[in-house]
Parts: C-alpha cells; sequence; structure tokens
C-alpha cells in the first residue's frame, strides 16, 4: 500500500487469501480523493473477479466521494455511454475485452487520457498464452493513456517469469514485492494427494467422499467446461445439491450460480479454471481437483479458493497414471507448504522438453456413465425408426 501511495510502480506476489484487493483499492482509493474524471482504471482476468472486485470497491470507496464503476453488457448499456462518459466516473473496473470494445466505439465517451494509474489484477493469467492477445490489448489501452501521467501495478498470487521480464522491460521505478515464499500454498490448507487409478475411480473416490458426509460449501474443479457438464450429469443422479458453472452458460446463469452458492443453496459447485482466479467464497471447506491441474501454478490459484483469511481449508487432488508427468511439481509445491509428500514423489524425473507440450492438456476419458447411456438408447434408437422408415417405404 505505502508504495503505490508514495506513487511508485508495483509488482506484487501475495499468498490466495491474503487481501490483494485491498492491498490496491484502499491506495488507489486514497490518491485519487475527490476529483473530476476518471482516474483509475482495474482489468480483471474475468467477469466474475470483475464484480467481486466491484462490490469491494463499492463498500471500501463509501463515504469517500470516489464513485466506482464496472463495465458491464456495454452493448446493452447505450445510455451511460457517451460524450461525458468519463467525467461521471474516478474509477473504472472491467475486462480487457470489454475495455477495447468500448475505446473502439466512437461513441463511447471513454477517454484514458486523465488515468493516473492502471491495475492489473491476477496478472500471470493475463498474460498466459491461454488469453489470447492480452499483450496487444494492453499495449492499446496503455497508449490511450498519457504515458507522462499514468502508472502501473501488477498483482497475482503466483510469480511468472513472463510477467517479471515484462515489468523489468516496461516499468521504470519499479518496486517487485514479494509476501512469503514464491509459488506457495496458504499452510492452513491441508493438502492430499489421491491415487484413484481412472476415470471410473474417480467417480468411485469422489462418491465415497458423499457418503462420509461433505461439509459444504465444496469446489470440484475439472478441466475443460465439457467434462464439468459430464461430471454435472453424474452428479445429478446422486441427490447431491450441485450445480455447474462454466464459459458456455449465459452470464445472468453464472451470475445466479455464484449468487446460490454465496448464499448456501448449492452445496457442491462444479466448476473450469473460471472459477480458478481471486473468486473470494466465504468460508469454502473443501476444494476437490477431480481433474489434475495442468500445471503447479493452476494448482496453487485453484486450492487458494479455500484456507482464506486465516479460516482452515483442505484440498484433495485426484491422480492417475496420466498424471504422472505433472505429479512432481505438484507434490513440491505441497511439501514447501509442509504437507506430507511420498518421498517418490519428489524424485521422479522431470519429463523432456521435446516429451511433454508445456501446460500440456490431457485427452481423458469421458466421465459420465449417464451420458453414455443416452448417446447409446439414442443410437439404437435411431438405427430402430431408420428401419421402420425403411420397411414402410418398401
Amino acid at each position: 500500500m505505502a508504495a503505490m501511495c508514495d506513487g511508485r510502480q508495483v509488482l506484487v506476489c501475495a499468498p490466495t487469501g491474503s487481501g490483494k484487493t485491498a492491498a490496491f483499492l484502499i491506495p488507489l482509493i486514497a490518491n485519487l480523493g475527490v476529483g473530476k474524471g476518471l482516474r483509475a482504471l482495474v482489468l480483471c482476468p474475468s467477469r466474475e473477479l470483475a464484480k467481486q472486485t466491484y462490490r469491494e470497491c463499492i463498500r471500501l470507496s463509501a463515504g469517500t466521494g470516489v464513485r466506482p464503476h464496472i463495465i458491464s453488457k456495454v452493448s446493452m448499456s447505450d445510455n451511460k455511454f457517451g460524450p461525458k462518459f468519463s467525467l461521471k466516473f474516478d474509477l473504472l473496473i472491467g475486462t480487457p475485452n470489454r475495455l477495447i470494445y468500448l475505446l473502439k466505439r466512437e461513441d463511447s465517451g471513454l477517454d484514458l487520457s486523465s488515468l493516473k494509474w492502471l491495475v492489473i489484477d491476477e496478472s500471470d493469467k493475463l498474460f498466459e498464452s491461454g488469453v489470447k492477445g492480452f499483450g496487444d490489448q494492453l499495449q492499446q489501452i496503455y497508449e490511450a493513456c498519457d504515458p507522462a501521467v499514468v502508472k502501473r501495478a501488477l498483482f497475482s498470487a503466483t510469480y511468472t517469469i513472463d510477467v517479471a521480464r515484462w515489468c523489468k522491460h516496461n516499468l521504470k521505478d519499479l518496486v517487485t514485492i514479494i509476501v512469503g515464499q514464491r509459488n506457495t500454498t496458504a499452510d492452513q490448507v491441508e493438502q492430499e494427494l489421491v491415487f484413484v487409478g481412472n476415470e471410473n475411480g474417480k467417480l468411485i473416490a469422489f462418491r465415497e467422499l458423499v457418503q462420509k458426509g461433505l461439509t459444504p460449501p465444496v469446489l470440484v474443479f475439472v478441466q475443460s467446461k465439457e467434462r464439468a457438464k459430464e461430471l454435472f450429469d453424474e452428479l445429478i443422479y446422486d441427490n447431491i445439491n450441485v450445480d455447474v458453472i462454466h464459459a458456455d452458460r449465459p452470464q445472468l446463469q453464472r451470475d445466479n450460480v455464484v449468487q446460490a452458492f454465496r448464499e448456501g443453496k448449492i452445496w457442491v459447485l462444479i466448476c473450469t479454471e473460471l472459477m480458478g482466479r481471486g473468486i473470494d467464497f466465504k468460508g469454502v471447506r473443501l476444494v476437490v481437483n477431480y481433474d489434475f491441474p495442468n500445471s503447479a501454478i493452476s494448482y496453487i490459484h485453484r486450492i487458494g479458493r479455500t484456507g482464506r483469511a486465516g479460516r482452515p481449508g483442505k484440498a484433495l487432488t485426484f491422480f492417475t497414471e496420466d498424471d504422472r508427468d505433472s505429479l512432481r511439481s505438484i507434490s513440491a509445491v505441497m511439501k514447501e507448504s509442509g504437507c506430507p509428500v511420498p518421498d517418490y514423489m519428489l524424485k521422479l524425473k522431470k519429463p523432456k522438453s521435446n516429451s511433454r507440450k508445456r501446460n500440456q492438456v490431457i485427452e481423458r476419458e469421458q466421465i459420465s456413465t449417464q451420458l453414455k447411456k443416452k448417446r447409446k438408447w439414442k443410437k439404437e434408437n435411431k438405427t430402430q425408426n431408420e428401419f421402420v422408415k425403411t420397411t414402410a417405404t418398401a
């Protein structure tokens, strides 16, 4: 906080649940004070995180006179935009895509020339190759600012070489702040690796957890939206209070699911990496990595959804033979966090660089037996209908 209050550009790495959002919002609000026009911008990797940051900003800025705003459904909110748009708000929160959309609209009234601060939350995620073109987007956003005035701050729970290298080459008068050890998990999270053999073993292991008694709320992570749908199709038949969130669901549905989970109406929430970054659900007791994370960075962020703000939590990670190449890096993170890890895991050889692509996504067998039955029934029914039509024509 002190570095930003002094006007220094910062790169901050701190554990999940340690209060990074407040760490950049408080100095932003304090620096803005009473003024006129847009002077601060916060970029987030997802709409869910942007909305959460906006709620915190509303709470922290109460009584200060600072006017925050979030970019939401820009194509459906024309009445909010116009020549005086940038004069209506002091602090803007949104995702890069939506901000670029506004910058390209001649009638949006968005003017970043008076911007004093540009904050990038979960900065390592925004720089990942999966977020296409963010480097170009960031350059467009920065070019819309006044380089002589605007200062930049990057925050994340994990430290990556890509972000550090970019900061070194692009940020002057930089202060790097690292809280605790780099790329480790919170020590209040009890972590366990569970060998399940195969995909069917995952279902059996999860159902055993349910039989023993789950203490909600529980987050379950899978590697893709297709697998999220499949696992939901399977568990919905087990009389579990479960729902699913992924990128294919409309934004209104996603918002309603998140709200229901926060209120305790949903006990088990199946999700993808969409929920793995920055989202703060109060009191999540258990995180289950149904699918093994494809990197140590992903693992740290996933299990960071529990054990937040000093509360205890637990994380279970299922693994099969297919996950052998990633096992060593995850077990090393666990050991750094003080969790017991079998010696053989730490002694596993690193995969050769030419034998395994960075962050490669493993192709896994289908989860849902119910879905298999439905497809088999549709195929048999289709064949039978075709036979009836052919017979009738003859």
